[in-house]
């Protein structure tokens, strides 16, 4: 497995600590379709969930929330209509798209993680 990965799967790991500790339970992780992948599907309420999880070593390139751009906020929308016409008991859920972000903060060996909800509408 390479940096990134391990890197990516503490992210994904990180995030759902959070959103589990703030009531949401897991559906699903790292979803995959012939549409595209799903971070995190979790369930807040009654509410269908689709996260996705960015991680930031750090700011040079841009800030993690910024990297959920048009383009990648499509392929998530396409991998969430594919996934619940996979899964018809979520079918007549209410559904919504948040972004965890993961960057580092002014400590140099601590991370922030900013959880947006509702980031963005399909």
């Amino acid at each position: 497995m390479s940096s990134s990965q391990t890197r990516g799967q503490t992210a994904e790991n990180l995030a759902r600590q959070h959103l589990e500790s703030h009531g949401l339970t897991l559906v699903a992780h790292n979803w995959r379709g012939r549409r595209g992948e799903l971070d995190l599907i979790m369930l807040d309420g009654t509410t269908l969930v689709f996260v996705e999880v960015r991680m930031r070593q750090h700011l040079g390139w841009g800030g993690a929330l910024e990297s959920v751009d048009l383009r990648k906020r499509g392929k998530l929308i396409l991998a969430a209509q594919q996934f619940l016409q996979s899964e018809p008991r979520w079918a007549k859920s209410p559904c919504r798209f948040d972004v965890v972000a993961i960057e580092p903060a002014q400590q140099q060996a601590a991370l922030r993680l900013n959880w947006l909800k509702n980031a963005f509408e399909c």
